[in-house]
């Protein structure tokens, strides 16, 4: 029995985490050298990722074999039984990808921008995938424990026979998230393998702006690639499926507010919190000590941030519970990436002063930033209701409200936060 004082165990172990950091670094290493700056060159970076993960996964955790992944390694169903439930369920699932695909057809901002290189990777993608799904659901339908899941009651529905209802909901709602954004995640990784391969390591040597830029790209590569990573391989073999995707209707709201098209938050959106003003490094251009003092901060919760995602390993996603993560930040916060993100926010943007010297603008941009603030803490709370039906969160939750560095800093002042 677990002593009340012991952290939960993690889900995930760490090393899975350096194992994706060891294959990312060496990629862009090796792309660096040769000046490989294309979209599938970014590409190649999120393989290299994820292909040392899924090894260690494998071969050193051995998560295909934890129960949590519903697979019986020693059942062998007869395909005569196997059939019907693996070809009802083939028809669920390529129709939600044909769902998907009418939904990034209507929607028109899918074909602007860097979402436009994401459909033409994902369309490129249909006919292996289609090719794939059939062997795959035969072979593991023979080893699933519980082999009608959500995509077999889908299909139930479409040829009009009984189904659960509840399950079609719960396949909607997961694939649901995979979908959009998975798309989204496509589309950013090209630009900022691009941004990456284009910074001066030179300039960064010499001068600490150029050397803070270059890192926070750096991370927020690694945040990217993990997280892409994350939303391709939600397999049970990998123990890195769906558990459930968020029921409740405001955490949808709270987290799609964040991401375009929905965003809200974006310079020029409907809470701007930059207008009239500048970024840390307006403010301090010209000034290479201060500037180098500024930078660690900001930095430093970057990388948090970043540490956040690769905590996650295979696992990385919105609105999901995929087991519960408590190594890595996980061990100070119940919310690190929001908690550093925040914190950047406030840090990089100085929404307290304008180029123009204009108060109000100033007050309207500490207000803006306060909401952006609430919309994040928002997230949390919803996340913590939806995976706070699963007791290990429980369990979890209960062990940081008395040994969590951040929910104990803020105790100390007397502030209700919810467990951040």
């Amino acid at each position: 029995m677990m002593e009340r004082d012991q952290r939960p165990r993690s889900a995930v172990s760490g090393l899975v985490g350096l194992a994706g950091m060891a294959g990312l670094v060496a990629w862009i290493a090796v792309a660096g050298h040769w000046g490989m700056d294309g979209p599938m060159a970014g590409m190649a970076a999120v393989v290299a990722c994820g292909l040392p993960m899924v090894a260690w996964s494998l071969f050193v955790d051995k998560v295909h074999r934890r129960p949590s992944t519903g697979i019986d390694w020693a059942l062998r169903r007869p395909w005569a039984e196997v059939r019907e439930t693996a070809f009802t369920k083939l028809a669920g699932l390529w129709a939600t990808w044909a769902a998907i695909a009418a939904f990034y057809a209507l929607g028109r901002w899918y074909w602007q921008g860097g979402y436009v290189f994401a459909m033409h990777l994902l369309a490129g993608a249909v006919p292996v995938l289609l090719l794939l799904s059939v062997p795959y659901v035969l072979w593991i339908d023979r080893r699933l424990i519980t082999p009608r899941d959500g995509a077999y009651a889908f299909g139930q529905w479409l040829t009009g026979r009984g189904h659960d209802r509840d399950a079609v909901i719960r396949h909607a709602r997961a694939w649901g998230v995979k979908g959009f954004f998975t798309a989204f995640m496509l589309s950013i990784v090209p630009g900022n393998w691009h941004e990456l391969m284009h910074r001066n390591l030179g300039a960064m040597a010499t001068d600490p702006m150029a050397a803070a830029f270059g890192l926070i790209m750096l991370m927020f590569l690694i945040d990217v690639a993990f997280a892409t990573v994350g939303y391709v391989l939600t397999m049970r073999p990998l123990d890195a499926h769906i558990r459930s995707a968020n029921p409740y209707l405001g955490g949808w709201v709270a987290a799609l507010a964040c991401y375009p098209p929905f965003i809200l938050i974006a310079r020029g959106g409907v809470v701007d919190y930059e207008t009239g003003g500048a970024n840390w490094s307006w403010w301090l251009a010209g000034s290479p000590r201060l500037t180098l003092l500024y930078m660690m901060p900001l930095v430093a919760l970057t990388g948090f941030y970043a540490w956040a995602t690769v905590a996650f390993g295979l696992r990385f996603s919105n609105l999901t519970h995929r087991g519960i993560i408590t190594n890595g930040p996980y061990r100070f916060t119940k919310h690190p990436a929001y908690l550093a993100k925040v914190l950047f926010w406030w840090l990089s943007a100085i929404p307290f002063l304008t180029v123009a010297g204009d108060w109000t603008a100033a007050v309207r941009n500490c207000v803006m930033l306060g909401v952006v603030s609430g919309i994040y803490y928002w997230r949390a709370r919803t996340e913590e209701k939806h995976l706070g039906a699963d007791p290990d969160y429980r369990a979890y939750a209960a062990w940081m409200d008395r040994h969590g560095v951040v929910p104990r800093l803020f105790a100390r002042v007397g502030l209700r936060t919810g467990g951040w």
